[in-house]
């Protein structure tokens, strides 16, 4: 059964008919009674498939938003759900507001004003406790820009100022933008990637996204949408409740409306409390402006189809829905239990399915379920789900491997933006003018600031780099893989030589000739070594997989590659020669445990060697 399929048979239950009936009759309050764990993503995904209308669904906190977010994203299509967070770093901190969420914020605003189909929009209360700026103020405030447009660069460098938008060399982050002859780079809050623009005249000739650390295009487009930072409580914008924002038509899903209520007045409190404590010379907007209260919140929430996730009892004046769920039973670990509980199951007449977070867990319980004799009755999907389920009236038992196991479940939020964060040109622009940088072709020089030259009668931007003599170097933009900040020993200056001398180029080959001689001596190390015989480890056993799903995190990228080529060096029969290298708290403990496994489990010692000092 796949996940559609599961989705088709919570869209053919009686309760979906019901649900589906109360919306579509617009009945303002409905409880969902009886779901647990990520049955409640199930039943929006498929009740959301079968309306036409836009849901918000609010949870607790960030975390669950964010675990709920992850859900509904493989079982919508992505684009149709979109993360709404808070716009500050931690749950009230008014003069930082963290960019990339300012980002989604935005993008979430941008869709509900283009009025594209309906979207899911997942929140929590730090997110409705903040006020947005009105349609009607984003409207005023958004710069549409076509291709073919007639626009001219002084109008576009004015309107972005008006923006509050930096002009910088290089873009790097939100709120920057740049201008270099007839090209206009630009970084909206709409938007995870910067936009070029370039001009023939004052004709918009192409509008294309680029990547910040590699300044390459990476998709054409031909219109676009510059939007300010939607957040600056500085601004004089007037705000209104996000719930004012939406679509009337929108259904709001609340899950335990009570903790959601006091956790905004919480909020509030401490804003009426900041507030006061601000400097009197400075005029600040009050807190009811910028924030929603929860009598505000209530009042609002009053005019739309609402219904309440988390009761297991029927609320009064509501109409009610009534679920039969259970959370994941817990198994601790041991495999005895979990197999005679899918057993029990499939007895029973009930359908078990083991939601795992990759491939290499899903093997994981085929080759543990082999090593048992009992006929195990279960299937495995690979669909990280949230948390675990059984729902009484499908006759469906939903487990997850994380919760078998006890391991960490990490969710995954979309942020193009915070990838980009330890770029080059954000290095280049840290450089401190006399730093010492090395240029790949011309040595160690050091370094001048960026300078704007001529070439062939245009502007363009060019790193200054100074060497011996006076002599100076003009580095392209474009070349700034050719240039590295130095690294020498701490303290020691090194020599700068004259452009043109040949001491660089003599250094380099001596460096080279250095490096030639240990590569040969190596080569002849590991030609002996290649025709002796070392031991040869078995296959992984069914307690080295068991130890090895037993850990709480799941393994990075990193960590599997490493594991995976430990355990191909083990398995031949060649002596192992490897040395695994990571940063403090990168994971290389967790490598070498299951490294010192293997001989364990086949019969040999294993020394560790540890620090003096920890």
């Amino acid at each position: 059964m796949t996940k559609s399929s599961l989705q088709q048979l919570y869209a053919q239950s009686p309760q979906l008919g019901k649900l589906r009936n109360f919306i579509c009759q617009n009945h303002p309050n409905i409880a969902l009674n009886g779901l647990s764990g990520s049955a409640i993503s199930f039943v929006t995904s498929a009740i959301f498939n079968e309306t036409d209308r836009p849901f918000l669904v609010v949870l607790s906190d960030k975390e669950e938003a964010a675990y709920v977010l992850n859900d509904l994203e493989q079982l919508i299509n992505e684009t149709d759900v979109l993360f709404y967070p808070g716009s500050y770093r931690r749950p009230y901190q008014i003069e930082e507001t963290d960019n990339a969420n300012v980002l989604l914020r935005a993008e979430v605003l941008n869709r509900i004003n283009s009025r594209k189909k309906p979207a899911v929009i997942v929140t929590y209360p730090d997110a409705l406790f903040e006020k947005v700026v009105t349609r009607k103020e984003l409207t005023k405030n958004t710069l549409k820009i076509n291709q073919s447009d007639t626009l001219s660069l002084d109008f576009l460098n004015e309107v972005l100022f008006e923006y509050h938008f930096k002009r910088v060399d290089f873009v790097t982050e939100p709120g920057e933008f740049s201008v270099r002859g007839g090209i206009l780079d630009v970084f909206s809050f709409s938007h995870d990637e910067p936009y070029r623009i370039e001009f023939f005249g004052d004709e918009v000739e192409s509008i294309r996204t680029f990547d910040v650390e590699t300044q390459l295009s990476t998709n054409k487009v031909s219109r676009i949408r510059i939007i300010p930072n939607v957040e600056n409580k500085h601004l004089n914008e007037t705000r209104e409740s996000f719930l004012k924002y939406i679509s009337t038509d929108t259904v709001i899903f609340l899950k335990n409306p009570e903790l959601i209520y006091s956790r905004i007045d919480l909020f509030f409190e401490k804003a009426k409390k900041t507030f006061g404590e601000l400097d009197s010379e400075i005029k600040h907007s009050e807190p009811e402006e910028l924030f929603t209260n929860s009598d505000l919140l209530k009042e609002q929430l009053a005019t739309f189809t609402m219904a309440i996730i988390g009761g297991f009892g029927h609320m009064p004046n509501s109409e009610n829905v009534d679920f039969n769920t259970t959370p994941q039973p817990s198994f601790n670990k041991k495999f005895d239990l979990l197999i005679a509980n899918l057993n029990d199951n499939n007895d029973k007449g009930y359908e078990n399915y083991i939601f795992c977070s990759s491939d290499v867990q899903t093997k994981r319980f085929h080759d543990i379920f082999d090593e048992v004799d009992e006929n195990v009755h279960y299937k495995t999907k690979v669909f990280p789900l949230y948390q675990g389920f059984v729902d009484h009236d499908l006759k469906l038992a939903c487990y997850t491997d994380h919760q078998i196991f006890e391991r960490y479940h990490k969710f995954h939020l979309r942020n193009g933006y915070a990838k980009k964060q330890a770029i080059t040109l954000k290095d280049l622009n840290k450089l401190e003018v006399g730093d010492y940088v090395t240029h790949i072709d011309h040595g160690i020089g050091k370094f001048g600031g960026l300078q704007k030259i001529d070439v062939e009668g245009k502007k363009q931007e060019a790193i200054k780099l100074m060497y011996g003599e006076r002599d100076i170097l003009y580095v392209s933009i474009h070349s700034l893989h050719k240039i590295s900040k130095y690294n020498g020993k701490d303290g020691a200056v090194p020599k700068i030589y004259k452009l043109g001398s040949a001491a660089w180029k003599k250094l380099k080959q001596k460096t080279k000739s250095r490096v030639k001689k240990i590569a040969f001596d190596l080569i002849k190390v590991y030609a002996k070594r290649r025709l002796d015989k070392g031991f040869q480890y078995a296959p992984d056993s069914y307690l080295q997989l068991e130890l090895e799903a037993s850990f709480i995190y799941e393994d990075t990228p990193d960590q599997s590659t490493a594991t995976e080529d430990i355990k191909k060096d083990m398995e031949s029969e060649r002596p192992m020669d490897r040395l695994v290298c990571g940063d403090v708290g990168f994971g290389k403990t967790e490598v070498a445990i299951r490294a010192a496994f293997k001989p364990a489990v086949n019969g040999k010692h294993v020394p560790v060697l540890v620090p003096t000092t920890i």
